[in-house]
């Protein structure tokens, strides 16, 4: 299949689905395909970020069944295998090594987290294995150096910068901001900081969040200490729900601003009417707004259009999106695709549109998209532009 008719097999696709290969905890659950071109990741399935990881599988496997239902690429199916590293670093390491052991796997999608990606990018960067779209917006791991990161979206000093500005526009100054108590938090205090300090402002309050929520309490006593006009979250995951509740409880009106990874759809659906006039970052376009091709596309993939009514987390468009961007790296690899040829054929790719998201490789580091909006949530938990 070449490239323009890769593109044209995705719109009028709505049916078909199909199993996929999925790894938890190193065990395969389903069999693999032999004549199916294999991509994986090492992402959390479980643990505090489960969701995030959840979301981008169906992502990817809604853009990869779409494909296969039309013959796949060079007539082989696409398959998607996921090891489940419940966000501990070491695991995803391992997971890693496995799959980094494994010739059957072309390529890696998706692998979540800043830590994690910091452990495992060594080993792939001493590889010929491509990563595309590691989930995480980390500057340290955007160098010019690494040859075998395909960043898709934009990075979180990007993020903090777009909330930095729209606080300050609104003539807020006096901004707390709590970050998780790990290598992700600790990037996102320096960009909240950077961009603070070129306002000419400087952060009221720091503090860090324990990934387990265990200290709570006492950081949100000790943000409210500040009495900060708003509060940044460069937390992620489901702890950032426990935080707006207690921030919420002590101060009901105060407002909040997060960063993309902060809160999960199941998050905001917890939250409820507690999520209302909470600003947030999005990376990629709202999954539930059909202004775009690619949007529309992602709807009239298989299973996508029955979860609508519920809700489409962004992290699941997100998931398609970096699915399309892999296919269209094998379609230019060819039928004898290798680990080498996927890695080069990414590194080809210039203003690639998607249907109104393009992807640009043109130098190192490869980063796609600078694309970074705000919206406010409802009291229904939906994102207003």
């Amino acid at each position: 299949m070449n490239r323009r008719n890769l593109l044209r097999a995705l719109p009028a696709l709505g049916s078909g689905s199909l199993t996929f290969g999925l790894i938890s905890h190193g065990r395969a659950e389903t069999s693999r395909d032999p004549n199916a071109f294999v991509f994986a990741s090492t992402a959390a399935l479980s643990g505090p970020l489960g969701a995030f990881g959840a979301n981008m599988k169906r992502g990817v496997e809604a853009a990869f069944s779409q494909l296969n239902a039309s013959g796949g690429v060079h007539g082989r199916r696409l398959q998607f295998e996921v090891l489940d590293d419940a966000y501990v670093p070491t695991r995803s390491v391992e997971n890693a090594k496995k799959l980094l052991a494994d010739d059957s796997v072309l390529g890696l999608i998706a692998c979540l987290g800043t830590p994690n990606n910091t452990a495992i990018t060594p080993l792939i960067e001493q590889s010929a294995l491509a990563h595309l779209a590691p989930l995480t917006g980390a500057t340290s791991l955007r160098r010019p150096d690494l040859k075998s990161l395909f960043h898709v979206r934009a990075s979180y000093t990007d993020e903090a910068q777009r909330l930095v500005q729209s606080l300050v526009g609104m003539g807020i100054t006096s901004i707390g901001l709590v970050y998780h108590d790990n290598g992700y938090g600790q990037e996102v205090l320096r960009d909240a900081q950077k961009a603070l300090a070129d306002a000419g402002i400087k952060l009221a309050a720091a503090t860090a969040l324990a990934g387990d929520g265990k200290n709570l309490a006492a950081v949100v006593t000790d943000v409210l200490a500040a009495k900060p006009a708003a509060v940044m979250l460069g937390t992620a995951g489901g702890v950032s729900t426990g935080l707006v509740q207690a921030l919420r409880k002590e101060s009901a009106n105060l407002p909040i601003a997060s960063i993309s990874p902060g809160l999960t759809t199941d998050g905001i659906r917890q939250l409820g009417a507690s999520a209302r006039g909470i600003a947030i970052t999005q990376v990629i376009p709202d999954p539930l707004r059909a202004k775009s091709k690619l949007v529309r596309d992602f709807q009239s993939a298989p299973g996508v259009a029955a979860r609508a009514a519920e809700g489409l987390p962004t992290g699941e468009l997100e998931g398609y999106i970096n699915g399309r961007i892999m296919a269209e790296a094998l379609n230019r690899a060819g039928r004898a695709a290798s680990r080498e040829k996927i890695r080069s054929a990414l590194s080809g790719i210039r203003n690639l549109d998607l249907g109104g998201f393009v992807i640009d490789y043109n130098n190192r580091p490869y980063v796609a998209s600078k694309y970074v909006d705000l919206g406010v949530l409802s009291a229904e938990g939906r994102i207003r532009g």
